[in-house]
C-alpha cells in the first residue's frame, strides 16, 4: 500500500531512536489555543467576516482579558487587518496591545495568509511575508518569532530557509506523507534541525516540528459522547451567526458528572502523543477550522477541566497549561537536547493514503495560476519603475501618496492569493471570483500608475506619434525592463495593420516582424527584438506603411499549410522512410515529421548532438462516481490507468521570418473535427549581426492552448526523448531550489504518487545532454517512462462525492488555458548556465507601455548570476531603529507618522547553488553606490532581515545543538563586516537591504 517505499528509513530511524519518553518522566502538556481561519476557501472573506472570524478576534480578546492564564496564537493576518481596521473598537485595540506585551496573545507566522507550499513562487512567499510582518511592526513594534505551517499540502525545502531568513526561531509543520509520518512518529523523529539550503546549510538551518496523525485539531472522538469533544462553540454557520445562539455540534459541557471522563479522554491522549515524541514536552493544539468565535463558551469549559487534571496530576501523570507556541518552544529548547538533522529534501507530493495523491492541485484552476504570476510580474515592474521615478527627484505632477496606494492594493491581492486555499485551485468558484476580481482591480491600478509616469515624464521635444508621422493608426511605445539585467528578447504587440515600419530613438530601423495572429483573425502579430539595459527603457515608433521602403516589415511566409494533416502512427516506421522539414536558428535545428506534424527531433550546435524530441497532447480519464473507485477533485489525482492520445489529426503551417521562425500546430481530436482543441506555438528566434543573445538563442518558446476539455479529463502535453533519464526528473522548490525525483514504485497509485509540482523549471538529462522546461506559472510534472516527461496544463472535473458538492469543490473548470514554457536543449555546463537566468527571464519579460518616457539614466547592470528580487518604496511609516520605534509606540504615536517615501528596500538573490557552475557559482561582491548610482548618492545602507523588520546585527537566533560541537544559544548568522555599499553575495543567499539617498 505504498509503505514499501519507507521500509529502509523505518528500520534506520527505529535503529536511531532516542531514549524518548521514560515512563518516569512527568509529561507536560502545552494546550495551544487557535483558530485555523481559512482565508478565502468555500466563503469569500466578506461572507467569513460576517459568519465568525470577527467574532473570533472580538471574543477572544475579550476572554484573555478575563483570564490571566489564558492564551491565544494568531496566525494569518488578513482576517485579523480587517477586524482591527473596521471592527475593533479603541478598548478592544488598548486589549491587544496589552496581551501582546503580556505575551498571553501571540502572532505566529504573521504573514498576510498561510501560503501554499508547493505551488507558490519564493518571491510572492517573500511578498506575502513582508506584508503582514510590517503591518504587525508598524502597529505594535513585534516581530513574530515561529512558524505555525500546519495546513500546506506537503512541505518544501525552501520553507525552512525562508523561515530562518526571517528571523524565526523554531518552525512547526503538519501535512506530510501518510506512510512516512508513521515511520517517524514510530521512531519518534518528528523533530530535528531542518537545513533546507545545500548551499547555506547551517547557516540558515531551523528547529522543525511535525505534528503528528492528530495534525493542528483537537481529537474530537470522546468516548462517553456521541458529539465531538472539546469544541464547545460548535461549528460555525453560514451566512450568519444563529440568533439563538445555539450552533451544530456543540460538545458536551464540562460537569462535575463528566469531568472526570473528559480528564481521562484529554490525559490519554497527551500521553499517546508523548510516545511520539524524544521529550515529555507535548504541544496539545486546542482548536481546528473556523473555530474561537465563542471563546467565552471555550474557555469556561476548558478551565475547569485543565485546573481538575492539574490537581490529579500526581495520579494522572500529567500536568497541563494554556501556552502560545513560543511557551512551547521555549520550554523545548531549554531542555538542550541533541537533534537530529534533516537535509535539503523536501516533503512532496504528500498523500493521506493510498488512492489519495494530493497532486492535482498542481494544477487546478490553471487560470487563476497564470494570472497570480502575472499580477507579480507586474507588481514587481511597477514597484522598481515608481522607486525610479521618486529617485534622485521627482520632478512631475504624480502624487505619490496615491502611487503607493495603488502598489499596496495589488501587493494585498497577490499575498492573498498565495494561500494554500487559493493559487492551489482548491476553493469554490466564488471565492475563485474574489480572488481575479482582486488581482484585476490591483493590476489596473497599478497599470494606471505606470501609464501616470509615462504622461508624467513626456518630454515636449520627444518625438510624438504624430509628430514623428505615426499617424492616427500608429502607436509610440515604450518597452520597461524590470530586470537589472539587460535584456535582449522580442516582444510582441497586437496591430491592425499589415504593413509596418519600427524605428527606435534616434529613428534608424529595428528589426521587427509582423505576421497573422493566432487569437484574433483581423490583426498581426508585430515581433520587434530588443536590447535593454536594467531597469531601463526603449522608445520605438510604429506606423504603418503604405509601400516598400527601408526597414519596412511585411507578414512572414507561411511556408507549410495547416491545410495538410498528419495522422497519429499506429505502428512505427523507420526512420529513413520519414520526411523530415528543418527549421533552424544558430543554436538549434527542429527537424519536424511532415508525415505526423509532429516534432521528431532537435540538433544542439555546441554538442552538435542529435536528441529525439517528440510532442502530444494525452488526457488521463477520471472516475467521478464514489460508487465505483477512487476520484479526482480540486485536490487529489487519481488516475485508473494510464494517460491515451487525445488527438488523432494534427495540422501544421511553418510563419519563416526573418527575426522569429514560428511553428504552429493545431491537434484535432478525429479526422472530421472543425476545431482543434489543443495546440502548440513554437518560436526560435535568428540574431542579427551585432546582437548578443545568448539566452534567446539557446531557448524554444513554446506557448500551448488547451481546452475546453471534456468532463473527467486532465490533459497532459508528453515531451517523449532518446535522452536515457531513467525516470528520474528534477524539478523546483519554489523557483529556489532542484529536487531530484526519481519514478517510485507503489503497490497503488503509482501514476499519480509520482507527480511533483514545477513552479518555474524542471529537467531531465542523461550522460551527454539535459532538456530544460521553464514555466511561467505552476504544473504538475512526472516522468512516467524513461525518456519521458510530462507536464499537466489543464483539468476539468466532476464527481458526486458528497463533501465535493457541498462545497462546490467539483472543479468543472470549462476555460480554455494558455500556459507557456520555454525548453532549453544542450549540455549539463551549458544548460546550468543559462537555466537560472533564463528562468528569471520569463518571470519578468518587459513591460510594453505606449507613449514616451524620459528615462533618467541607467542604473548599472547587476552580474548575471545576482538577481535584483525586489527595489520597491514600501511606506511603511516606522523607524528603522527599533528602539526608537518601540518609544514612538509606547507614547501612543501610532498612525501619526507619514509613509517613509524616502527608504527604499533592495533585496539581492544569489541564483545559483555551491558547485552548479565553475563561474556563476562563485560569490559575487557588488558595490551598491554604483549598481544604483541612477537613483542619486547614497548616504546609509542598512542590512536587515528577510522581511525588514530585524536589523540583521540585533538579530540573534536560536541554536539548537546537533551534535557535541554546536551549543545552545551559539548564533546561526554568519558573521558580516560592518554595513556599507559593498557587499558579497554567496550562493543561494538573499539578502535584504534598506537603502537611503542623499535628499535633491
Amino acid at each position: 500500500m505504498g509503505q514499501l517505499r519507507w521500509l529502509p528509513l523505518l528500520a534506520l530511524l527505529l535503529l536511531l531512536r532516542p531514549p524518548g519518553v521514560q515512563s518516569a518522566d512527568p509529561i507536560q502538556a502545552f494546550v495551544v489555543p487557535h483558530s485555523h481561519m481559512d482565508v478565502g476557501w468555500v466563503y469569500t472573506v466578506q461572507e467569513s467576516m460576517q459568519a465568525y472570524a470577527a467574532n473570533v478576534y472580538t471574543s477572544v480578546v475579550e476572554e484573555l482579558a478575563r483570564g490571566q492564564q489564558r492564551r491565544f496564537i494568531a496566525v494569518e493576518q488578513e482576517f485579523f487587518r480587517l477586524w482591527w481596521d473596521g471592527v475593533a473598537s479603541e478598548q478592544q485595540k488598548h486589549q491587544v496591545r496589552q496581551l501582546l506585551e503580556e505575551g498571553r496573545l501571540e502572532f505566529v507566522i504573521g504573514g498576510q495568509v498561510m501560503h501554499d507550499e508547493a505551488v507558490t513562487h519564493l518571491d510572492d512567499q517573500i511578498l506575502q511575508l513582508t506584508e503582514g510582518h510590517g503591518f504587525l511592526y508598524e502597529t505594535f513594534g513585534i516581530r513574530p518569532q515561529f512558524s505555525w505551517h500546519v495546513d500546506p499540502f506537503g512541505a518544501s525545502a525552501t520553507t525552512p530557509t525562508l523561515f530562518a531568513l526571517a528571523g524565526f526561531n523554531a518552525h512547526l509543520g503538519s501535512r506530510i506523507d501518510y506512510d512516512l509520518k508513521a515511520a517517524m512518529q514510530e521512531a519518534r523523529g518528528l523533530q530535528f534541525v531542518w537545513r533546507g539550503s545545500s548551499s547555506l546549510s547551517e547557516q540558515q538551518e531551523i528547529f522543525t516540528h511535525i505534528m503528528d496523525q492528530y495534525s493542528y485539531c483537537t481529537p474530537s472522538h470522546i468516548p462517553f459522547s456521541n458529539r465531538s469533544g472539546f469544541y464547545w462553540n460548535g461549528v460555525a454557520v453560514f451566512p450568519k451567526p444563529p440568533p439563538d445562539g445555539v450552533y451544530p455540534n456543540m460538545s458536551e459541557p464540562v460537569t462535575p458528572a463528566n469531568i472526570n471522563l473528559y480528564a481521562e479522554a484529554l490525559v490519554a491522549n497527551v500521553k499517546q502523543r508523548a510516545a511520539w515524541f524524544q521529550t515529555p514536552h507535548v504541544l496539545w493544539p486546542w482548536g481546528c477550522d473556523k473555530q474561537f468565535f465563542n471563546a467565552s463558551v471555550q474557555f469556561a469549559n476548558m478551565d475547569p477541566l485543565l485546573d481538575h487534571i492539574n490537581s490529579h496530576a500526581a495520579e494522572l501523570g500529567v500536568s497541563v497549561q494554556y501556552a502560545t507556541l513560543g511557551d512551547y518552544f521555549r520550554a523545548l529548547h531549554a531542555l538542550n537536547v541533541t537533534w537530529r538533522v534533516r537535509d535539503h529534501h523536501d516533503f512532496l507530493p504528500y498523500s493521506t493514503e493510498p488512492f489519495q495523491a494530493w497532486t492535482g492541485f498542481y494544477t487546478s484552476r490553471s487560470t487563476l495560476k497564470g494570472l497570480a504570476r502575472r499580477a507579480s510580474a507586474l507588481l514587481y515592474a511597477g514597484e522598481s519603475m515608481f522607486t525610479r521615478y521618486m529617485w534622485p527627484a521627482p520632478q512631475g505632477h504624480l502624487d505619490p501618496a496615491w502611487a503607493l496606494q495603488q502598489l499596496q492594493q495589488l501587493r494585498w491581492a497577490v499575498s492573498e492569493v498565495q494561500h494554500h486555499d487559493a493559487i492551489t485551485g482548491t476553493e469554490s468558484p466564488k471565492v475563485r471570483d474574489m480572488y481575479v476580481t482582486h488581482l484585476a482591480s490591483g493590476m489596473l491600478g497599478v497599470r494606471k500608475l505606470m501609464a501616470s509616469i509615462v504622461l508624467d515624464k513626456l518630454q515636449p521635444q520627444a518625438p510624438t506619434a504624430a509628430s514623428s508621422g505615426a499617424g492616427p493608426a500608429g502607436h509610440f511605445t515604450s518597452v520597461y525592463n524590470p530586470l537589472a539585467w539587460t535584456v535582449t528578447t522580442v516582444v510582441t504587440l497586437t496591430v491592425g495593420f499589415p504593413g509596418v515600419r519600427v524605428t527606435d530613438e534616434a529613428g534608424h530601423p529595428v528589426p521587427s516582424q509582423i505576421q497573422n495572429s493566432t487569437e484574433t483573425p483581423s490583426a498581426y502579430d508585430l515581433l520587434i527584438l530588443t536590447t535593454i539595459p536594467g531597469l531601463s527603457y526603449r522608445h520605438y515608433s510604429i506606423r504603418p506603411t503604405a509601400g516598400a521602403q527601408e526597414g519596412t516589415q511585411e507578414p512572414a511566409a507561411t511556408v507549410a499549410s495547416m491545410l495538410q494533416f498528419g495522422r497519429r502512427r499506429r505502428r512505427r516506421t523507420s526512420p529513413a522512410g520519414r520526411r523530415l522539414v528543418p527549421v533552424a536558428n544558430d543554436c538549434y535545428i527542429v527537424l519536424l515529421d511532415q508525415d505526423t506534424n509532429l516534432m521528431h527531433s532537435i540538433w544542439e550546435r555546441q554538442s552538435n548532438r542529435t536528441v529525439r524530441v517528440t510532442q502530444e497532447f494525452l488526457e488521463y480519464h477520471v472516475n467521478g462516481d464514489v460508487k465505483q473507485g477512487p476520484i479526482s477533485d480540486n485536490y487529489l489525482f487519481t488516475p485508473g490507468k494510464a494517460a491515451v492520445p487525445a488527438w488523432e489529426a494534427v495540422g501544421m503551417e511553418i510563419m519563416a521570418g526573418q527575426l522569429v521562425t514560428e511553428i504552429r500546430q493545431y491537434f484535432y481530436r478525429n479526422m472530421t473535427a472543425q476545431n482543434y482543441t489543443y495546440a502548440i506555438r513554437s518560436r526560435l528566434t535568428h540574431m542579427p549581426q551585432g546582437h548578443d543573445g545568448e539566452l534567446l538563442c539557446h531557448r524554444i518558446e513554446q506557448e500551448y492552448r488547451a481546452g475546453p476539455l471534456e468532463l473527467n479529463r486532465e490533459a497532459v502535453l508528453r515531451t517523449s526523448t532518446s535522452l536515457n533519464n531513467q525516470q528520474v526528473i528534477y524539478s523546483d522548490n519554489n523557483g529556489y531550489q532542484m529536487q531530484r525525483r526519481p519514478y517510485l514504485s507503489y503497490v497503488n497509485n503509482s501514476i499519480a504518487r509520482n507527480y511533483y509540482p514545477m513552479v518555474q523549471s524542471a529537467f531531465m538529462e542523461d550522460d551527454e545532454s539535459r532538456l530544460a522546461l521553464l514555466s511561467e506559472r505552476a504544473h504538475g510534472i512526472s516522468s512516467q517512462e524513461n525518456g519521458q516527461v510530462e507536464v499537466m496544463l489543464h483539468r476539468r472535473l466532476w464527481n458526486n462525492f458528497d463533501w465535493d458538492l457541498g462545497y462546490n469543490l467539483t472543479l468543472n473548470d470549462t476555460s480554455v488555458v494558455h500556459p507557456v514554457l520555454w525548453l532549453l536543449l544542450g549540455s549539463w555546463s551549458l544548460t546550468a548556465a543559462l537555466r537560472q537566468r533564463s528562468a528569471v527571464a520569463l518571470q519578468h519579460r518587459p513591460v510594453v507601455l505606449f507613449g514616451d518616457l524620459a528615462g533618467k539614466g541607467s542604473c548599472e547592470t547587476l552580474p548575471p548570476n545576482l538577481h535584483l528580487q525586489i527595489l520597491s518604496i514600501p511606506g511603511w511609516r516606522y523607524s528603522s531603529n527599533h528602539t526608537e520605534h518601540a518609544q514612538s509606540l509606547r507614547k501612543g504615536h501610532r498612525g501619526e507618522a507619514q509613509a517613509d517615501l524616502r527608504r527604499v528596500l533592495l533585496r539581492l538573490h544569489h541564483l545559483y547553488e555551491v558547485g552548479e557552475d565553475p563561474v556563476l557559482s562563485q560569490p559575487v561582491t557588488v558595490n551598491l553606490e554604483a549598481v544604483l548610482q541612477a537613483l542619486g548618492s547614497v548616504v546609509a545602507v542598512e542590512e536587515r532581515s528577510l522581511t525588514g523588520t530585524w536589523d540583521v546585527g540585533m538579530l540573534h537566533r536560536w541554536s539548537w545543538r546537533t551534535g557535541p560541537g554546536r551549543h545552545r544559544g551559539d548564533t546561526t548568522f554568519p558573521s558580516r563586516p560592518p554595513g556599507g555599499p559593498i557587499i558579497t553575495v554567496h550562493p543561494k543567499e538573499i539578502r535584504t537591504f534598506f537603502v537611503h539617498f542623499q535628499q535633491q
